[in-house]
């Protein structure tokens, strides 16, 4: 039993170091990305000028006043061609557009039937056509997005109640089961009024929640913006700006929404990539690399230099310590968690038949069953508990962290600090459980039921929204 105690003891330090020390220092942001609720008094619509419908300048999943997701994008114009704009992409279609100097359907089928001005010069004719490619309407591929419902408040106007009303359309640019960046659009109810509203923010899939996490809204928002300001015949100086909605505190949002007036540009046209964009690519300088024979032999020279010959001592009887299984646990910890991400980016992408519902629920078992199974038929065959229950602990942390570092997430809110820790600790324990010193009596031991207590209750827990 006090050994027991030990183990415990010890993984409950080794989660807060490797789970929750790296998630306070590398993420300083934490404490600000749960959303704040506000239940206050009757909410300030937001109206345009020019426009007798507003809007509620927050989202949420339920048809409530509480300050959640901040709206943070205005684009003044024709709904439909707000939303073709974004949503359709240069395919190879062309339509016929008005010209000064030529006629484009003549030129491009080689059929001239429309003569040439005589002031132009043929050569520059040519130029101007090697620019006329399809292209996307704007320079991020946005692409139909799945999501959750959120519903926006919005007012039609003197003489109609305000009501809650879904979203136009969700976009996306990034991968569902990995990273990106997701747009919820909303239109003005009156068609007189010209305005579409957005939510736009970054974030990734969470295969330990099975829900997704926002990680901010800001770069999210920027990235939109310079977005809309790259479309030719806009000019930032008169038709973008940013306005005070008052909506900060939820995540990293700062109160200031991006407003791009579109009103007085044809937009189809712009589809048809009537001006060449420049590609701005960075430079980085190569990185220099150090020869692993040298590596190796600095690394022996620091440790010979720190170690005493008491740590030297110790360090050899856990090297001798280690065997094959540790590794192979390690191995195969890491290939789950890893591989579940890559297989999840991967059906999305390719296997078109399958539903994202369809995709979790064939992934999920893999997290919730495999790891623990896995873990404790592995760990059944090492010899120290101590031994075996660092080794899950470490491995799942490392793994859990490079999984962040795949989809590139260096911001975690508290609560999911919280639930990384728990689930290394129940793994951990579950490996000791399973250690040959802890079945001597009995496969059924403490250290085996408190792990899979508290590995089943954090993820029923979670899933059921407690965590």
């Amino acid at each position: 039993m006090r050994r027991s105690l030990v183990v415990g003891l010890i993984l409950l330090v080794v989660a807060v170091l490797f789970v929750g020390g790296p998630s306070l220092l590398f993420s300083p942001s934490t404490d600000e990305i749960t959303p704040e609720e506000d239940d206050g008094p009757e909410p300030t619509i937001v109206s345009l000028e020019g426009s007798d419908s507003g809007f509620w300048p927050y989202l949420n999943a339920r048809e409530t006043h509480e300050n959640r997701s901040p709206l943070n994008v205005i684009v003044r114009g024709e709904p439909d061609e707000i939303v073709t704009l974004l949503a359709e992409h240069g395919d190879g279609d062309w339509e016929e557009t008005d010209h000064d100097h030529f006629d484009t359907d003549a030129l491009l089928t080689g059929n001239e039937t429309t003569e040439m001005d005589p002031g132009v010069d043929p050569d520059e004719v040519n130029t101007t056509l090697d620019d006329l490619r399809p292209i996307q309407p704007t320079d991020i591929p946005w692409s139909d997005a799945d999501g959750t419902t959120r519903y926006a408040y919005i007012d039609p106007g003197p003489g109609e109640e305000a009501t809650w009303t879904t979203e136009t359309l969700q976009l996306e640019d990034g991968e569902y089961y990995g990273y990106r960046y997701h747009i919820r659009a909303y239109e003005s109810p009156n068609p007189d009024d010209e305005w579409v509203v957005m939510q736009t923010h970054s974030e990734h899939f969470d295969w330990f929640t099975l829900r997704h996490r926002v990680d901010g809204v800001e770069a999210a928002q920027s990235r939109l913006e310079a977005d809309l300001m790259a479309i030719p015949g806009v000019t930032v100086e008169e038709d973008v700006q940013r306005i005070f909605l008052d909506n900060s505190g939820p995540s990293d949002a700062d109160g200031w929404a991006t407003k791009v007036d579109l009103t007085a540009m044809a937009l189809l046209p712009i589809g048809l990539g009537l001006a060449a964009r420049a590609n701005r690519q960075g430079h980085t300088e190569p990185r220099k690399r150090v020869a692993a024979g040298d590596l190796r032999e600095r690394t022996q020279q620091r440790l010979e230099g720190q170690l005493n010959a008491a740590d030297r001592a110790r360090l050899e009887a856990a090297t001798a310590r280690l065997e094959a299984r540790h590794l192979i646990l390690a191995g195969t910890i890491l290939a789950i968690v890893l591989g579940v991400r890559i297989m999840g980016i991967a059906l999305d992408r390719f296997a078109g038949f399958m539903t994202v519902h369809m995709i979790a629920a064939t992934l999920y078992p893999a997290i919730a069953i495999g790891l623990p199974i896995a873990t404790y038929a592995i760990a059944s065959g090492l010899e120290s508990r101590l031994d075996a229950a660092l080794a899950a602990a470490g491995s799942l942390a490392v793994a859990i962290w490079l999984d962040y570092a795949l989809v590139g997430v260096d911001v975690l809110p508290i609560d999911v600090i919280v639930q990384r820790f728990l689930v290394v600790f129940a793994l951990g324990l579950i490996a000791a459980g399973a250690a040959r010193r802890a079945t001597r009596n009995s496969r059924i031991n403490g250290l085996l039921v408190v792990g899979l207590g508290v590995w089943v209750v954090v993820l029923v827990g979670t899933l059921l929204g407690y965590l």
